[in-house]
């Protein structure tokens, strides 16, 4: 919902209903994640995708008998369906797609979600996509965590078993930063079946933090923001350390970069979601920084610049602080993959695919030498029909 929720919040806003179409599973080599969004106006206009092209005119029809209707659906579009040549994914990939009218009053609660989202501020919103009675089937419940971390709830799923279990696998999803189905008994039971519930995770941009205001930097802050995250460029040197010379950055601070981290990570803003890029490839920078970094219980990734030489030398200075090979083991380092990149631009890109490849699990090989799935993770297909 996040790339189409200026237009849909104007539309809601004004109180002219809109069919929105949900990604809310994916299965095989679907070209879209769970959460990805199709708005169909007032107007007939299209905004966003489900499918990148594949499926698009089908979503565009099924959301405009839903908003004559009112009754929200769950379809499912892929090589599967009996009709897979007129609409089917030619990717060979199978998408769940919730189908269901917003307006104020099918969903009151948008004006508020769209303050949380503008303000960073974490909150969840769990729908029922499928469900044996269909009357509860487009209940939703809107999830935010309190200063405690235990859920707040706006409306409800139909029962307080079922909001109980889904405010607690929601604020889970929410640390994660995930959004996806569940399932559930009827009534919320953990071990039954029969109920899916989407919750869409909106929660703050996961975390980047470059060290080291050098050229390099400056790049891998563009690249980071392309890329959805909230980028930090950290640097002792006031000289260096200007919002000048990184204008792609969403902040940049002054301060030693193992003092600023350490202190970051007391805070409780580094967490699983957080990518740690070392430029300085300066000993009396990084390895001080990496002490902290290495040893820190929850990072998602953590990067260092510099030559075989400087590795090598880096290693053995590390060892020498006492960090065991566990520790050690979790540095990336010469950071990136090997692209053959010379620009700091293409440097840029070849640390992003690190981290991609990390977050998802690929291996960085070319596409046409590998067998198999394209994108990793995703799940089978499961066994019955929609």
């Amino acid at each position: 919902m996040r790339e189409v929720l200026e237009p849909l919040l104007g539309w809601w806003r004004a109180g002219k209903p809109v069919g929105m179409a949900t990604v809310v599973a994916t299965f095989r080599s679907a070209p879209r994640p769970p959460g990805a969004s199709m708005l169909v106006g007032p107007d007939g206009s299209a905004v966003g995708s489900v499918s990148g092209g594949c499926v698009e005119g089908a979503v565009y029809e099924l959301a405009q008998e839903v908003v004559a209707d009112g009754s929200p659906r769950l379809n499912r579009y892929g090589v599967s369906d009996d009709d897979a040549f007129e609409v089917g994914l030619v990717c060979g990939g199978i998408l769940d797609v919730f189908v269901e009218r917003v307006d104020p009053t099918t969903f009151p609660e948008l004006g508020a979600i769209a303050d949380d989202v503008a303000a960073d501020r974490p909150v969840a919103i769990a729908t029922v996509v499928d469900h044996p009675d269909p009357a509860r089937v487009g209940a939703r419940i809107v999830i935010r965590p309190d200063e405690d971390g235990e859920p707040v709830f706006s409306g409800t799923l139909g029962s307080d078993r079922i909001d109980a279990a889904v405010g607690d696998d929601a604020l889970g999803m929410l640390a994660a930063g995930h959004s996806g189905v569940l399932g559930y008994g009827p009534d919320g039971e953990r071990r039954g079946e029969g109920q899916r519930v989407f919750v869409w995770a909106f929660a703050p941009p996961p975390r980047m933090i470059v060290f080291g205001a050098i050229d390099f930097a400056a790049a891998v802050a563009r690249m980071g923001g392309f890329l959805g995250y909230h980028v930090t460029v950290c640097d002792a040197r006031p000289v260096f350390a200007t919002a000048s010379r990184f204008p792609s950055a969403d902040e940049v601070v002054v301060s030693w970069p193992h003092t600023y981290l350490r202190a970051e990570a007391d805070a409780g803003r580094v967490d699983r979601r957080t990518v740690l890029c070392v430029l300085t490839h300066d000993p009396k920078f990084d390895v001080p920084l990496l002490e902290v970094a290495l040893r820190l219980p929850e990072v998602g990734y953590v990067g260092a610049m510099g030559s075989r030489r400087t590795h090598d030398d880096r290693l053995r200075r590390l060892e020498e602080a006492g960090l065991s090979a566990e520790e050690i083991g979790r540095l990336s380092s010469p950071i990136g993959l090997d692209l053959g990149a010379r620009t700091p631009e293409e440097t840029a890109v070849s640390i992003a695919a690190e981290i991609i490849a990390m977050q998802w699990g690929g291996g960085g090989q070319r596409l046409m030498e590998t067998q198999g799935r394209i994108h990793h993770g995703s799940a089978d297909v499961p066994s019955g029909t929609l």
